[in-house]
This record gives structure tokens, C-alpha cells and sequence, in this order.
């Protein structure tokens, strides 16, 4: 049985709803080939017609679409005996070809066979259009891919568009189902048509629709998405839950932000977000100190709408965020301290006190350990403990 997202797949730009911008943008791409860039990168969330787009811009440009994947770069003996082929022979039938290469992300690195530095080759030598696909554009390993492609991200499907598209797709199949129904897997797909459209064919399946329960799906976003929506976009209840989907410690989002302020926001914007950022670390103290949980909510507020509402207006243009300097510091602290921690311990143990006093006078069991090498001998110091002494 034929999957209705397959039977349903649009076969031209008009049927593509949803995505208005990206389309312009991919028109403009192949008309202008190759007088700017060879390839363009489709990203964003999965169920936004990224794959759907690259074959209906083949269709609607009389091109032969010639598909790779992942795997296809795992070994570059094999890619060149599919590629060489499809790059020097032009097509048969059609007026052209565009390469499509599918969720990149999935491409290993620098130190395979193949991998993202074929990919770049495939691009430089590219003599028809290439459309590559990502969820993850962000991975740090695509960086020498971006840097070649033109970048075109594609939205979340708002629930309305969905629901329309769901109601031609069971015009088609000429099957009735309750416009309560349509609503209700129009919004828990958050923005995933594919998801969508699987969802209403197994409801289709069902003889008592108002038992159908569906779960709400888990859009885990990147770090730097969840930036983006902060920085550039207009605050509103939807970014207090902006950081439940990404996979990082609180701190560790904190030091984000932190980080990436300046590079979005200057004068009195800069100054209110750093105000509010104050605010968040304020109220972590209080969490941590006095186990005060209720105020999480306070620092998810300031962390998320606070800094997002610090601007006039939303920001514009394509921003490369930074990771935290302030981790690697942290890092290195840490790692001053696990050596006194040790040093510590280890006198506390040879002279029979408490490991908090030792600490406590660190200072002058410092000068009693540097004042003898027998005694760094006596308490088995490494050297990497020695030379911290010393410092």
C-alpha cells in the first residue's frame, strides 16, 4: 500500500504550500546557474518539504534529478564510479539534471574516506545545479559545505496550512472525517506535514474517530535555532518553551546567551538583555542555595521573552553565534581546583585532619609542602600538583 505522503507528494511549485520564500529563492538559484553559487543548502525541521521541493524544482525546470545520500559518500572509489556518469553525460530525456544531495547531516567528517571533503569537491567541479537537504545545517562539520552554498531555511508549517493541505489530500480519497479531527492533527504535528498526512491515513483506517489519540510530537531544536528565535524574532508566549526542546543543561544555555548578546544587540538593547541576564543568575542562586524550584519559572521568563523583548525590533540578516568562551574557562578553574582539592586530601590524610580545614589553610600548607621535597615525596605529589604549587 502507497503512503499518502508519497501518493499526495506535490508535483509543482503551487501545490507547495507553505514555503513561498524558499520557493522564490530556489527559482532564482537555478535560473541564475551557475553565475553565484553551485549548491543550495534546504534546512530546517523535519516534515517541511525540503526532499519534496529539490523533485518538484526538477519537474517544474525539465531536469533529470540524480539523488545521493549519506551512505554515498562513505567511500570515495565508489562515489566517483556513481557520480562520473551522471556529471559528464547530460541527459537523455530532459531539458537538464540537478544533483540532489539528501540530509547531508548524515555525512560523516573530515577523517573518512569521502565524506563532507567530496561533498565540497562535488560542489566545486559542479556542472549542474546541486540541492542539498539538512535538518542540522549548524553541524560544525558542514562548515566548509556552507561556506559554498547558498542557504535557504524552511519554516515550521503553521497548523492552518496543514489543515488545508489535509483537507485537499482527503478530497482525493474522497473520505469525510470531522474538522475537529483535521484541527487536532493539524496542531500536534507542530509544522510536520509528513508527520500530518500520516497521521490523517491512519485515522482514515479507524471507524470511530473520536477515539483516535495522538501524541504530541518532541521537535527537539539546536542551540542555535533557539538563539534565532530569541534574537531575531518578535517576543511571545511561544518562546517561554523555547529552550524545553534543546538537548543542554540550563547553565550551559545561560553561557550561550550570555556569549552571543553582543553579537545581535548594541546600546541600551544590550544593556536591558544584560540587565535581565543578571537576573536569570540571580534567581539560579537563589534556586541552588535556598532549593527555591518555584523560581525556575522566573529565570525561564527572563531567559527566553525578557531577552527577546531587550529589542525594538526584530533582527534581520544571517548571524554566526559562537560557542562560550566562559565553558573553557570554567573548564580550566575546574581543573585548578581538582588539583588543590587533591593536594589537599592528600595532606589531610598524612597528618590526620579534616579535609576542610586543609583546604581552609591551603595557604600555608602550600609553603610547608614547597618548603621540602621529602615531604612531596612523603604525601606522592605528581608533578602536575608540584607545578601548581609553584605558581
Amino acid at each position: 500500500m502507497i503512503s499518502w505522503t508519497e501518493k499526495h507528494r506535490p508535483s509543482c511549485f503551487v501545490d507547495v504550500k507553505g514555503q513561498e520564500v524558499a520557493i522564490e529563492k530556489i527559482k532564482k538559484f537555478i535560473l541564475e546557474f551557475p553565475n553565484k553559487k553551485k549548491a543550495m543548502i534546504l534546512y530546517g525541521p523535519p516534515g517541511t518539504g525540503k526532499t519534496t521541493l529539490a523533485h518538484v524544482s526538477a519537474k517544474e525546470n525539465d531536469s533529470e534529478i540524480f539523488e545521493l545520500n549519506a551512505s554515498d559518500f562513505r567511500n570515495k572509489e565508489n562515489l566517483d564510479e556513481k557520480l562520473k556518469p551522471a556529471l559528464e553525460q547530460m541527459s537523455l530525456s530532459k531539458k537538464t539534471k540537478i544533483i540532489l544531495v539528501d540530509e547531508a547531516d548524515g555525512i560523516s567528517g573530515y577523517y573518512d574516506k569521502g565524506g563532507i571533503p567530496e561533498l565540497v569537491r562535488l560542489i566545486e567541479d559542479a556542472k549542474f545545479p546541486i540541492i542539498i537537504t539538512a535538518n542540522d545545517v549548524w553541524n560544525k562539520k558542514l562548515a566548509p559545505v556552507r561556506s559554498k552554498s547558498e542557504m535557504v531555511e524552511l519554516k515550521e508549517i503553521d497548523y492552518h496550512t496543514i489543515k488545508e493541505t489535509l483537507l485537499c489530500v482527503l478530497k482525493k480519497e474522497n473520505i469525510l472525517i470531522h474538522p475537529t479531527i483535521l484541527t487536532e492533527i493539524a496542531i500536534k504535528s507542530k509544522g510536520d506535514l509528513r508527520a500530518a498526512i500520516n497521521d490523517l491515513q491512519s485515522a482514515s483506517k479507524l471507524e470511530d474517530y473520536s477515539k483516535i489519540i495522538f501524541d504530541e510530537r518532541n521537535t527537539e531544536i539546536n542551540i542555535f535555532n533557539a538563539l534565532k528565535q530569541i534574537f531575531k524574532t518578535k517576543p511571545s508566549n511561544e518562546l517561554l518553551n523555547v529552550f524545553d526542546s534543546v538537548k543542554m543543561p540550563i547553565d550551559d544555555i545561560i553561557l550561550w546567551v550570555e556569549e552571543n548578546i553582543p553579537t545581535e544587540y548594541r546600546g541600551k538593547e544590550l544593556a536591558r538583555a544584560y540587565d535581565l541576564l543578571s537576573k536569570v543568575d540571580l534567581f539560579k542562586g537563589r534556586i541552588y542555595k535556598q532549593q527555591y524550584w518555584r523560581f525556575l519559572v522566573y529565570e525561564n521568563i527572563f531567559l527566553s521573552y525578557g531577552i527577546s523583548a531587550s529589542k525594538k525590533t526584530p533582527k534581520t540578516g544571517f548571524t554566526s553565534y559562537k560557542k562560550p568562551t566562559r565553558i573553557l574557562k570554567i573548564w580550566m578553574n575546574n581543573q585548578k581546583t581538582a588539583k588543590k582539592i587533591s593536594i589537599a586530601k592528600k595532606y589531610a590524610s598524612h597528618v590526620h585532619i579534616g579535609e576542610k580545614r586543609a583546604n581552609q589553610e591551603f595557604g600555608i600548607l602550600k609553603q610547608i609542602i614547597l618548603s621540602n621535597p621529602k615531604i612531596q615525596q612523603e604525601l606522592k605529589l605528581d608533578e602536575e600538583e608540584i607545578e601548581y604549587l609553584k605558581r
